[in-house]
């Protein structure tokens, strides 16, 4: 009997991927393995996400002149983390750095070229 609560005690901490944990909206049960699932693929699409705006950072600051450079990051929000400032049209970006609209269309499209070109896409 002794040998059996020893052997007990190993496996009292241990807990089933399928050990409901609550329910939803909907009264559908959750269990442990839903919650890590869902959580995992959000938190991969997160950190690749993250990755790839460094990415695009770097070469941006490589192969871009200044000009273009501000340029990309006003007509796309870069300026702030994860892009969350607004986009500025090609007038808008034009009026901002004293050009006109198709200088700035010129501009934006030998920059994108150029990152493709050093991203391989």
């Amino acid at each position: 009997m002794l040998m059996y609560i020893r052997a007990g005690k190993k496996y009292a901490a241990e807990v089933s991927m399928n050990e409901p944990v609550g329910t939803d909206k909907e009264g559908n049960e959750i269990v442990i393995m839903d919650l890590l699932c869902d959580d995992d693929t959000e938190m991969l699409d997160d950190i690749d996400a993250h990755f790839r705006a460094a990415r695009l950072y770097n070469v941006m600051s490589r192969v871009l002149t200044p000009r273009e450079r501000e340029i990309l990051t006003l007509r796309y929000g870069l300026s702030e983390p994860n892009g969350t400032k607004a986009e500025l049209t090609q007038r808008e970006v034009g009026k901002i750095l004293n050009c006109s609209r198709s200088y700035i269309s010129r501009l934006e499209k030998r920059a994108v070229e150029k990152l493709r070109e050093a991203l391989g896409s």
